[in-house]
């Protein structure tokens, strides 16, 4: 069951975690509060009145017949598929489009709730089978006063089609961010190979929070990504381990005084990925369903890994990379805007705790240092830690309302 304000994560590995399970997977299983529909910002508490129970078939051959008792408060409706076919069901209002809530995934034979709050209005449920067209049931009117009677948060639904531009001018914004990150590797080599390694951690720190801004949460950028931002997670020589590169690799030969030689051939490498990635860029086409959830994603990825200190290798840098990857949740939501003001009343919220969460990360660079996490006391880091734990929530509802959905 997924409801509007719930996310509906993917997956990807990422930073040597264990790989999370396919988007299909997840949305499948997802269940958000029970089941329910979740509040969007602004869009008032439920009635108190007693839920009406009601039974309605969701087979696309009959969909949303049963619905006998319309009435405006709140509904939990029970979902059978009665068809061979698995379906989707969305709850819709008539007359705008938007859905009120929906259940993905629904196998034959099976049932689920729907709780949804209903105003006076006109509703019908639509039935998305597999491999058919989506069939819209009967249009049924929920009686009273529209302007005493209140529905719960709703959203006009996302096609591909109005995703792709969005994606568009975030991949050109992506191609331009990788053609700065390719220079500042190569200044960062440069200050390896003369030795001055003052130079090299400062020129690290540019690179690696050029990188942190293209938003690379969960495996983004697949094979070439892992390559530049891997960690030691599941090598067995861990730190002298083959297989770690890239920027931690960089990273914690900076700050551990390794050899140069050693550290040399880790620059050398690192920009040649880092070359790489941008060559293969220019052959990738984004999944324009991609782009909510990598608002939601980058985010989630700090907490996971920078707000741990899991990812730090020396530098104490984990605050501005959490800076960094706010930076980069502005460039995801810039292009998602236009189709958020119409659909999401938490827009100016979310903006609100953008702009807290900046400063709050700002407030603990001093001239171009930054404090590192375990020099945090115990009220600072609850600080940091709830303002962007509070941020990944709210772009869960991002990642929900920028899924790309059938529609009738």
């Amino acid at each position: 069951m997924v409801a509007f304000g719930g996310a509906r994560p993917a997956g990807g590995p990422g930073r040597g975690s264990a790989a999370r399970p396919s988007p299909a997977r997840r949305a499948s299983a997802l269940v958000v509060a029970g089941g329910a529909v979740l509040a969007l910002a602004g869009c008032g508490a439920a009635p108190r009145s007693p839920a009406a129970h009601e039974s309605v078939d969701a087979s696309p051959d009959r969909c949303g017949h049963g619905w006998r008792h319309p009435r405006p408060g709140t509904h939990t409706f029970t979902l059978h598929n009665t068809s061979g076919t698995v379906t989707e069901v969305q709850l819709t209002d008539r007359r705008t489009g938007a859905v009120l809530g929906e259940a993905e995934g629904l196998a034959p034979g099976a049932a689920r709730s729907l709780p949804v709050r209903l105003g006076a209005g006109t509703y019908a449920f639509v039935c998305l089978g597999d491999d058919t067209d989506p069939v819209t049931g009967p249009a049924v009117r929920v009686p009273g006063d529209a302007r005493r009677t209140r529905s719960g948060p709703a959203a006009r639904p996302l096609s591909v089609h109005d995703l792709i531009p969005p994606a568009l001018a975030y991949q050109r914004r992506v191609g331009r961010g990788l053609t700065r990150l390719v220079a500042a590797t190569d200044a960062l080599r440069t200050a390896v190979r003369t030795g001055d390694r003052a130079a090299a951690r400062s020129r690290w720190l540019t690179a690696h929070l050029a990188y942190a801004r293209l938003g690379a949460a969960y495996g983004a950028f697949g094979d070439a990504g892992d390559a530049l931002d891997r960690t030691t997670a599941g090598l067995p020589r861990g730190v002298r381990d083959p297989g770690f590169t890239g920027f931690h690799r960089v990273e914690y030969g900076l700050w551990h005084h390794e050899p140069a030689p050693g550290l040399r051939r880790a620059a050398d490498r690192l920009a040649r990925d880092v070359r790489a990635l941008r060559a293969g860029w220019a052959r990738t086409r984004m999944d324009p369903a991609d782009l909510g959830r990598r608002a939601h994603e980058i985010l989630e990825d700090t907490l996971r890994a920078e707000l741990t200190g899991r990812t730090d290798y020396g530098s104490g840098s984990g605050l501005a990379t959490a800076r960094a990857h706010v930076d980069a949740t502005r460039a995801v939501l810039r292009p998602l805007r236009p189709l958020l003001r119409t659909r999401y009343p938490g827009l100016p919220a979310l903006d609100h705790r953008l702009d807290r969460t900046t400063r709050t990360l700002d407030a603990h660079a001093h001239h171009g240092r930054w404090t590192p996490l375990g020099h945090l006391d115990r009220a600072r880091r609850s600080r940091i830690d709830a303002a962007v734990g509070d941020l990944t929530e709210r772009l869960a509802s991002v990642a929900a309302l920028c899924d790309a959905r059938r529609t009738p």
